[in-house]
């Protein structure tokens, strides 16, 4: 990331051209006086103004179209920000971005720049930064959600709350042992510190035991396929995912390694893996297979146990979210159709009988139908900094006969954790990881 902090940056910031409208974004303390080069005037903050752009040099006419003004400090960088909405040609887009680079102090911006000054000047946190890059990101309808939830300052509200309550708890501390010959420091001043102390750590240990939902509705949640051979578990991917995605044939062991398809199941990303026939054989590789899909089923989050028989014996792991699936009932006579027997649902992959049951089942076993909480985890990192400040909480209350400053220092080092967090203490060498999801122009 460039050190050129005065520099007025800009940059394509909507699709690939051609397209039918391209905006183009500017950002820095030379935003005005570009509007004045380009367009021959600043416009009202705020209202899109149509206007003709014409080249610095020769006033010709680039284009004309759409001009917005964000007055710094209220705009999402922090700085004079302007936006220019022109016709999506190749060749207009080239001419505008060629007269923006011949202004002094004007430069391309780097991936991720817009977004890296939002941060410098203060207008979002790296949680609420990296909600965004989510949002950017998102595939399904829950990713979306999530992205939103975080970029709109969920986790940051919850952690600056801690941190707060942290930072209070050790004045109160030093309070006490600065002024404890002021009259006017109770001799008590301290208690609060602890019960404060405790009560974050409490909820930090809540916060922490989410089953690592928000990963998993950003990553995707993995869905295995177990049974038998020829129980129909490829030929039911292969519906799922409508396409041939694995080989079906009659002849049992076809599938011997862990095939994965990645999809949008009731609005969440989910991760389906075909598996090999669960049987005793003396095939080495086959029995590898078996090996390796039974390895799978037990950590996936949902197990889709098959069976063309209506017998699941030794199918599902134990301690496995699972959904007993009866398959091929198109070869089943009208009858034996409606009886359920110990299925809980009943698909055909060659009719598509039951699919969309299934796929409401999926959806269901995966918890999608819960009220989605305003703070969710979504990353490892903001795990791993929740834990260690977690951590120092919890030797505070371990340690009862230690001195008032060594429990201090402990307090201090957790509000520094949590601050990590959020970007409020020394993350200089995080911002670069960061910043690099972003794309051009964001």
């Amino acid at each position: 990331m460039s050190s050129e902090r005065d520099d007025t940056i800009f940059a394509l910031s909507s699709g690939a051209a051609p397209s039918g409208v391209a905006v183009i974004r500017l950002s820095g303390k030379g935003v005005r006086f570009g509007l004045e080069t380009l367009i021959g005037e600043v416009p009202t903050p705020r209202m899109a103004t149509l206007r003709t752009l014409r080249a610095p040099e020769t006033a010709e006419i680039l284009d004309r179209g759409l001009v917005l003004f964000f007055a710094g400090p209220a705009s999402f960088t922090g700085e004079d920000v302007a936006e220019l909405q022109v016709h999506g040609g190749r060749a207009v887009i080239a001419s505008v971005l060629k007269a923006l680079a011949s202004l002094p102090g004007y430069r391309h911006a780097e991936a991720g720049e817009f977004t890296r000054r939002a941060f410098e000047n203060g207008r979002a946190d790296l949680t609420e930064i990296e909600g965004l890059a989510d949002l950017v990101a998102a595939e399904t309808e829950m990713q979306r959600r999530l992205a939103i939830r975080q970029a709109e300052g969920g986790l940051r509200k919850l952690y600056e709350d801690w941190r707060h309550r942290l930072i209070r708890a050790r004045a109160l501390i030093e309070a006490g042992l600065d002024f404890v010959d002021e009259e006017d420091v109770p001799d008590d001043v301290m208690a609060p510190a602890w019960s404060e102390a405790a009560g974050v750590a409490r909820e930090m240990a809540a916060h922490l035991d989410d089953q690592h939902f928000g990963e998993r509705v950003r990553d995707g949640f993995e869905v295995v396929l177990l049974g038998p051979p020829n129980a129909g578990k490829s030929s039911l991917m292969n519906a799922l995912v409508r396409r041939e995605a694995a080989i079906v044939t009659p002849e049992p062991g076809t599938t011997r390694d862990l095939i994965e398809v990645s999809l949008d199941i009731a609005g969440h990303a989910v991760t389906l893996v075909d598996t090999a026939g669960l049987r005793e054989t003396e095939s080495v590789v086959e029995r590898e297979g078996i090996a390796r899909a039974r390895r799978r089923a037990g950590t996936a989050d949902l197990v889709l146990a098959l069976s063309d028989n209506d017998s699941w014996t030794e199918t599902i792991p134990e301690g496995a979210a699972s959904l007993r699936v009866r398959t091929k009932i198109d070869l089943l006579d009208s009858d034996s159709k409606r009886v359920s027997g110990e299925a809980d649902i009943r698909v055909s992959a060659r009719d598509g009988l039951g699919l969309d049951t299934l796929v409401r089942a999926i959806g269901e076993a995966l918890d999608l139908a819960r009220p989605m909480p305003t703070a969710l985890i979504t990353r490892s990192r903001q795990r791993e900094g929740i834990a260690k400040s977690l951590g120092f909480l919890q030797e505070l209350a371990r340690e009862g006969n230690r001195a008032v400053e060594v429990k201090a220092e402990l307090l201090r080092s957790a509000a520094d954790a949590l601050g990590r967090v959020t970007g409020k203490v020394d993350v200089e060498d995080l911002l670069d990881v960061i910043f690099a999801e972003f794309c051009i122009g964001k």
